[in-house]
């Protein structure tokens, strides 16, 4: 057992009556003039937004609204928040919708307390200590920005996409209603199971193997997720698994399968540059990239990738040859992919050949011009990047 920390203040509020509580969470944080942060029209066309407004109205808490957050949250649209926060003294961020809103309002809740550019903080230039608070109602379990420590956010200028961590920005409350999912698309479903189990993943194939019931919890919220995600497939209002899927979404990155510090998270920065270069879902590029990745480091500690298979895709045991199993089981993830409409390469991904121009810039950008390595399972340069893109292509 590795020594370690843990940290997830955030107070959940889970259940189909959970947005009754809005008003409490919001009094009890202190917040008296809030900023309602969204994306686009689907919370307006399911009455979430009307039903936040009146519970506001009804209690006296002045609020404003700023809409118009895109998957792969933009710094613009931070940028925007951060100076109507500014002008109109609010203290206290909603974010209403999933990890793009949430991150986007965890960028502007740095960016009001800081007196430079906010991208500062994101380029490593400033570490912040203060930011406005934020409580979400979350609307699409995916990203687990909900009780995380981390944001992402696109400088549009470059198509550069960079996550930052800090404690400081784990969000006060998060309001749960899996009801709010039920509307979701199933490629966004898809999406977003697909990201909740890479979460997951990236802390299990990390540094070290010897957290025994942390991969035993790993192991069960990754079976959970790749089974209910079927069922709600077919059945969109299926509560019992859709509650199943927005609870592991929280519990996949709030560091409970595993502390970041042993984590690998290299399938996560190779994908950030695919979202950044192309603009597709997070959640897509990172099945399209982790097969290739997984083949590619398998090698360094082949015995965990036949636990995972065995353990976690329910692939048998050959007991005479490890790598088969280890094998057999990337192909099950390739297969459990495509049976959930996921890409496997990112020819798929973004409908044509990337060439061999964009792989390289995609390995520039990643490697932040050799000036990084990444990944914990195995130390990658620019060169594995490189070649890594190419598996994928």
């Amino acid at each position: 057992m590795q020594d370690f920390k843990y940290y997830a203040p955030t107070e959940v509020v889970f259940g189909k009556d959970a947005e009754e509580h809005l008003v409490e969470m919001i009094n009890k944080y202190g917040g008296k003039k809030v900023l309602v942060h969204y994306g686009g029209h689907s919370a307006e066309r399911s009455g979430l937004l009307a039903s936040v407004r009146e519970k506001l109205n009804a209690a006296g808490i002045a609020f404003v609204e700023l809409g118009g957050v895109k998957p792969n949250p933009r710094l613009t649209l931070v940028h925007e928040g951060i100076e109507l926060c500014r002008k109109e003294n609010v203290d206290f961020i909603l974010a209403v919708g999933g990890g793009s809103v949430i991150d986007s309002s965890k960028a502007i809740g740095y960016g009001v307390k800081y007196d430079g550019d906010v991208w500062d903080i994101y380029a490593r230039k400033y570490v912040p200590t203060d930011m406005l608070p934020v409580g979400v109602i979350l609307t699409i379990p995916a990203a687990g920005s909900e009780m995380s420590d981390s944001s992402v956010i696109t400088k549009e200028d470059g198509d550069l996409k960079i996550g930052y961590s800090n404690n400081i920005c784990r969000p006060k409350f998060a309001i749960m209603n899996p009801v709010r999912t039920f509307t979701l698309p199933p490629y966004q479903t898809a999406c977003g199971a697909t990201d909740i189990m890479m979460h997951t993943m990236e802390r299990y194939f990390g540094k070290v193997d010897d957290m025994t019931l942390i991969d035993n919890i790993a192991e069960a919220l990754m079976r959970t997720v790749k089974d209910s995600v079927f069922h709600v497939l077919k059945n969109p209002e299926d509560y019992r698994n859709r509650a199943c899927i927005m609870w592991a979404s929280s519990l996949g990155h709030n560091d409970l399968t595993g502390d970041r510090s042993y984590a690998d998270f290299a399938t996560h920065q190779i994908e950030h540059e695919l979202s950044a270069m192309f603009d597709v879902a997070h959640g897509a590029g990172l099945a399209a990239v982790w097969p290739s990745w997984a083949r590619y480091v398998m090698d360094e500690n082949v015995s965990r990738f036949a636990r995972f298979a065995v353990n976690v895709m329910g692939v048998p045991n050959d007991f005479t040859d490890t790598k088969a199993t280890a094998m057999a089981g990337v192909e099950a993830v390739e297969k459990f992919y495509r049976a959930i409409g996921m890409p496997t390469n990112i020819h798929e991904l973004i409908g044509r050949e990337i060439t061999d121009d964009e792989i390289k810039e995609l390995a520039r950008k990643c490697s932040h011009d050799d000036g990084r390595t990444i990944g914990g399972f195995k130390k990658l340069d620019r060169h594995d990047m490189e070649e890594i893109y190419k598996m994928a292509r």
